[in-house]
């Protein structure tokens, strides 16, 4: 358990944020640093063909021990934490035997992680809980995911007497900025498929993930003094807002879930002669997907006709819903449901609210199902993750291996 406290600390202490405005890979210098000290960790653990390609892709090995057709499977988790929120100075606290109750994060500040707020942290109680202070993000997401696939391939390595085939891993750059699959080579990597590591609760396991697009719309206008502006003016602001407005008002992500989809205005900015939003469009069924999209450009057709000043809509697919390349090899699915049933982990199968890098990489031809890494609340100050439900997921990650040699193998 310390060794995994140790691990997961040394990852997370390292500024990992990336940055949607680079057009670099990776889209932040620091990245690199965790990328080039993964490296040095898995060529100590004894894995073979450590590699590191010019956009921080990490890859490694861990050969078969047994005979028998069994494919190379993979597993994958990002390195980069949320821009959504700092991700500087993590300083990370432990909290051993918890008690159930509120947790001050940073006194000086108020901020308090309470189960009042958060009622799934009462069933930790008693075990060990990793916070931030409240003033940065934790990086659970993904560094847990990262922690569990190295801490499983150096127990795998330490106990050649469990037979596996050949395992594969890969650590990628950029995921929360939604191009973390962008520049992976799935022929280089080489598995038949492949986990991420980057779900939440113990028993995830994911298969559907939203169909996603994202959108920029630039409202234009006139500007006159407002003294003598009657049947000049034109306020970019207000239009943007009757775009707004234009939308389902119920239809947002603080009143939707499970698979109900969403839109989502993140970001706005202007004045009278320029306003600009920055938005996203989830849904998990793609019929209602396409007609998300349709309504946003039918709302900006409508407003540039009854204003006359043009309104640019930029909209672009980002990723689509998994589910459609992974039914057809669904036994990937039920190997790890299998697994987590043998370790006495109810599997939690339930579509994603959001995306992870397996999403581009089942359509890229890699179909890959995500799993849990134990955290909670990210992106924000209020994360945190219990040690045990690390563990429980190397166990899970090992469990796999173990079950697709004897699925595959010669006995």
């Amino acid at each position: 358990m310390q060794h995994l406290i140790d691990r997961f600390i040394s990852y997370v202490t390292l500024d990992t944020e990336s940055d949607p405005d680079s057009n670099s890979t990776p889209s932040t210098e620091n990245q690199w640093v965790l990328a080039r000290k993964l490296v040095q960790e898995l060529n100590e653990i004894g894995l073979s063909d450590v590699s590191i390609d010019e956009n921080a892709y990490v890859m490694a090995i861990l050969p078969a021990n047994t005979q028998g057709d069994i494919p190379s499977i993979g597993f994958i988790a990002h390195m980069d934490t949320s821009p959504d929120f700092s991700g500087k100075n993590v300083c990370p606290q432990i909290i051993e035997n918890y008690d159930g109750k509120d947790i001050v994060l940073n006194a000086e500040k108020n901020i308090v992680l309470s189960p009042s707020y958060f009622e799934e942290m009462t069933q930790y109680k008693g075990q060990t809980l990793i916070t931030t202070d409240g003033t940065t993000l934790l990086g659970a997401d993904d560094k847990a995911g990262i922690t569990e696939i190295v801490s499983a391939m150096e127990y795998l390595v330490a106990h050649p007497e469990i037979k596996h085939g050949e395992i594969r891993i890969a650590f990628t750059p950029d995921e929360e900025i939604g191009r973390g699959a962008h520049k992976f080579d799935v022929k280089a990597f080489g598995a038949a498929w492949a986990y991420t590591m980057d779900g939440s609760t113990v028993g995830e396991l994911e298969y559907e993930n939203f169909n996603a697009a994202g959108a920029t719309i630039e409202f234009n206008g006139r500007s006159v003094h407002p003294g003598y502006a009657k049947g000049k003016m034109k306020n970019a602001l207000l239009v943007m807002h009757e775009f707004i407005q234009a939308l389902p008002a119920h239809e947002v992500p603080e009143k939707t879930s499970g698979r109900e989809g969403f839109f989502h205005i993140y970001e706005t900015q202007g004045s009278i002669e320029e306003a600009r939003l920055g938005m996203i469009i989830r849904d998990h069924d793609k019929a209602k997907f396409e007609a998300r999209k349709a309504l946003v450009t039918s709302i900006c057709k409508s407003l540039e006709d009854k204003h006359g000043f043009p309104i640019i809509l930029n909209l672009k697919d980002q990723y689509y819903n998994m589910e459609e390349k992974v039914k057809p090899v669904f036994h990937i699915v039920d190997i790890a449901r299998e697994t987590m049933e043998e370790l006495g982990i109810t599997p939690i199968i339930k579509p994603i609210r959001g995306g992870t890098d397996g999403s581009q990489l089942s359509f890229m031809g890699l179909p890959c199902p995500n799993i849990f890494a134990g955290g909670h609340n990210f992106h924000g100050k209020y994360e945190y993750i219990p040690v045990e439900s690390m563990q429980k997921a190397v166990d899970v990650i090992v469990g796999i291996c173990v079950r697709t040699a004897k699925k595959y193998g010669d006995g």
